[in-house]
């Protein structure tokens, strides 16, 4: 049975932009690296394995969809790939400074895709400041 909470998610995630459903993976792909690191300062070990793979399948699915019809794709593909290495490497060896790496770089890429969120709207005549879904 799906508790409330849940069925709450679902319907958010089922309703959300695309856009938005993208700052939703960012934001994941950051939960699960701070869970990973905290899992491995715990030396969780297993649980920081879960975490980073979880992380590392965001990633995998950000480079999966990217359309090369646009010139930032092929910028972005280099990218994502230095970011899941990072986090596969990390996660091998218990590396928390290669995994603070790919996390500083995805925060970055979040805050810039907020920001591209935020002039969109403005652009597109949706309030002066941009607020919205991000």
């Amino acid at each position: 049975m799906v508790n409330a909470a849940e069925a709450y998610r679902q319907q958010r995630i089922l309703n959300a932009p695309p856009e938005h459903l993208t700052l939703m993976l960012y934001n994941g792909c950051l939960k699960f690296i701070d869970d990973g690191m905290e899992a491995l300062g715990r030396k969780d070990y297993e649980s920081a394995n879960n975490f980073l793979q979880r992380a590392q399948r965001i990633i995998s699915e950000f480079r999966l969809t990217l359309n090369f019809d646009y010139e930032i794709s092929h910028q972005l593909l280099p990218l994502y790939n230095y970011i899941y290495d990072r986090l596969v490497e990390g996660n091998i060896k218990s590396d928390l400074s290669q995994i603070e790496e790919a996390k500083g770089m995805i925060t970055e890429l979040r805050d810039a895709w907020v920001q591209a969120m935020k002039t969109y709207r403005i652009d597109k005549g949706e309030g002066k400041d941009g607020n919205g879904y991000a």
